[in-house]
């Protein structure tokens, strides 16, 4: 199926390859540079070698090598800790002739890797192998298959012999693939199994090969992959080969259509159990793949140039591919997307990004536990406005095909919303204050359709709710509520920008409890001076948590002065346990959507202004001022020419 010797100029983006030789004094490691970059063993060698360069054309690969010698004196260590910290593989050696060396490896030497974090691929190598005795001879594999069990890094042993040439270029080719085409992102050694990752990239290559989606590549299609990869063709003989090599082992492997994937999936492990990562690596980079099997970060647009107040959004393109997508996912047509269709959705992704916080409870369930297309649409919303480079990155991964540059967009500007005193955005959110046991997390829970409950849970960390919500005229947009826990708040409030996300802040208090009001108010007043001091103001809203229960005293006459003095609307009564939100979400919807309006006004807010506008005044007086002296300086000066001229 492949030809293994046609791979990319510069594979994983490598345009050299760094290789650091430790080991114990005496167990040969300048013999063996000297004799791999000379291809002459050495008479006399220096105890330190400078760096050795091994020129492209050594290998196949045609990445240049250097080779950096290392000494194993206690003076030199710190050396020594520097260049295994750069290196790209390490080559360990010890002496076939003393077995002291070779227990080193695991006594010290391999800890030290861990130790100093050094987490790239282990060339075990013995050398001196003519000196061992005759009677010392034992099978390499039986020896280090403990070492390698006990240190998963190691990625190949090797004997060898300077003085007799014996395999003496093997050793920094091993130690050059194992960088360009590491076997530990593709292979699991213990289960001898293809890694999750692997599976999902290899399938979503396989799908865009496929191009009549009948779930197997036919011989035509199998063609193109070949020429595409590995740019020489397949002859029929060879197809035909290749097919009864996977029948043989595998029956599903092959059908009357073609190559099914798990055939595909069957070849590549395949190759790798014989030592032909480069194959699949070849594969895996042709399609835009990296070292850590996730499409390299020139594909993806990793940086949406853009101001903190502005945010991004999909694009109509976009959101028509996703529903495309829900469609085809939704094999039954029931607007239900079982948590197996998501996860089967992204199979193709190198993992499900829904899985974890903040998405993983962050948008309304089906009564199946599935998503509807709204919730499913909600989602993306979500992750486009926290992560907008991994959303796109995720398209692609589930199929987009278009320019990824296209699918998102950025917005205007909140402050230029202001000005214009309308906002075009489609996705807004609102961030929710508010103190312990204030109803913050009841009323995101409403908003996902979750049913009320009494057992308070106080919440430790910022929480997302994400929903799309039904507009007057039949517009629709989504709000992204943002939970902020009570001790959340102070360090929110100690970035500058903190705010600049924010269209919309919500500041909800129990209506019942007048330390809850002040607790409230309190945070109201911090929230807008510091909107007020940095520039980044916010539209606010008061909610009167749990008007189920009876108000406190003064509540009403309070909750006035507090909204009149602040020039804000007066706080919307709710209640989560009888379900009445007093179209609470569409007004919060709404009041982002004007965003000139509600916006609080604190006592040191007003003052400034005054304080500006006194500035401005006394400078307009003096300006007044100076220019009704210079036109009186230029009367008299008409005035007293003219008499000079009478006289």
């Amino acid at each position: 199926m492949a030809k293994a010797t046609a791979v990319t100029a510069t594979p994983g983006g490598k345009t050299s390859v760094r290789i650091v030789v430790a080991g114990d004094r005496g167990t040969g490691k300048s013999s063996l540079i000297v004799t791999a970059a000379a291809d002459n063993f050495p008479s006399n060698v220096p105890p330190l070698l400078p760096p050795t360069r091994l020129p492209e054309d050594f290998y196949p690969d045609r990445v240049p090598i250097t080779i950096i010698d290392t000494s194993s004196s206690v003076e030199g260590r710190g050396k020594l800790a520097e260049e295994l910290r750069r290196a790209d593989a390490v080559v360990l050696t010890y002496a076939c002739d003393e077995p002291s060396t070779l227990a080193r490896l695991s006594d010290f030497w391999l800890p030290e890797l861990r130790r100093l974090e050094v987490k790239v691929p282990v060339i075990v190598v013995g050398c001196k192998l003519d000196l061992r005795p005759e009677h010392q001879q034992v099978s390499l594999e039986q020896v280090m298959s403990p070492i390698m069990q006990q240190f998963r890094e190691i990625e190949t042993c090797i004997e060898c012999s300077a003085f007799k040439h014996i395999q003496i270029p093997e050793v920094f080719y091993y130690a050059q693939k194992a960088v360009l085409h590491p076997t530990a992102p593709l292979f699991d050694q213990e289960s001898q199994t293809l890694k999750p990752r692997c599976v999902r990239a290899l399938k979503r290559i396989f799908i865009l090969c496929d191009h009549d989606r009948d779930g197997a590549l036919s011989d035509a299609e199998l063609n193109d992959f070949q020429v595409k990869c590995f740019n020489a063709p397949l002859q029929p003989s060879e197809i035909v080969g290749v097919k009864r090599v996977v029948q043989d082992k595998l029956e599903e492997g092959v059908n009357e259509r073609g190559l099914t994937l798990t055939g595909f999936l069957f070849l590549h492990a395949l190759f790798i159990e014989k030592g032909r990562l480069e194959t699949t690596w070849t594969v895996l980079r042709k399609f835009g793949y990296n070292n850590e099997i996730k499409l390299a970060d020139e594909l993806i647009p990793s940086s949406f140039k853009r101001f903190p107040d502005q945010s991004v959004e999909l694009t109509n393109e976009a959101i028509e591919f996703l529903k495309g997508i829900y469609e085809l996912f939704d094999s039954d047509s029931d607007n239900n997307l079982r948590p197996l269709e998501v996860e089967d959705l992204f199979s193709t992704a190198p993992e499900s990004p829904w899985n974890e916080a903040p998405y993983n409870d962050a948008a309304e369930k089906t009564a199946l536990g599935g998503l509807s297309l709204d919730g499913f649409l909600s989602m993306w919303a979500l992750m486009t406005l926290l992560e907008p480079a991994r959303s796109v990155e995720n398209l692609i991964y589930i199929g987009y095909s278009g320019d990824p540059s296209l699918a998102v967009r950025v917005t205007r500007r909140r402050r230029l919303d202001r000005k214009k005193q309308q906002s075009e955005r489609n996705v807004f959110q609102c961030f929710v204050f508010g103190p312990r046991n204030a109803g913050k997390s009841s009323l995101l829970n409403s908003f996902l359709g979750r049913p009320f409950s009494d057992t308070y849970t106080s919440t430790t960390e910022d929480r997302y709710a994400v929903h799309i919500v039904d507009q007057p005229g039949g517009t629709k947009k989504t709000l992204v509520l943002r939970e902020i826990s009570a001790d959340g708040v102070a360090d929110l409030l100690t970035n500058k920008e903190s705010l600049a996300a924010c269209d919309i802040a919500l500041f909800v208090h129990d209506s019942s409890s007048e330390y809850s009001w002040k607790k409230a108010t309190e945070l109201l007043v911090e929230v807008a001076g510091h909107g007020e001091d940095t520039g980044f103001e916010v539209p606010c809203l008061i909610v009167a948590a749990k008007d189920d229960l009876d108000s406190f005293p003064l509540s009403i006459q309070d909750s006035t002065r507090v909204s009149q003095d602040m020039g804000i609307e007066a706080p919307i009564p709710i209640s989560t346990k009888l379900g009445d939100f007093n179209n609470v979400f569409r007004r919060i919807i709404s009041a982002a959507e004007h965003p000139h309006l509600s916006i609080p006004e604190t006592e040191a807010g007003r003052s400034r202004k005054q304080y500006h506008r006194l500035i401005n005044r006394s400078l307009m007086f003096v300006s007044v001022g100076a220019a009704v002296a210079i036109v009186g300086l230029a009367a008299y000066r008409v005035y007293a020419a003219r008499k000079n001229a009478s006289g």
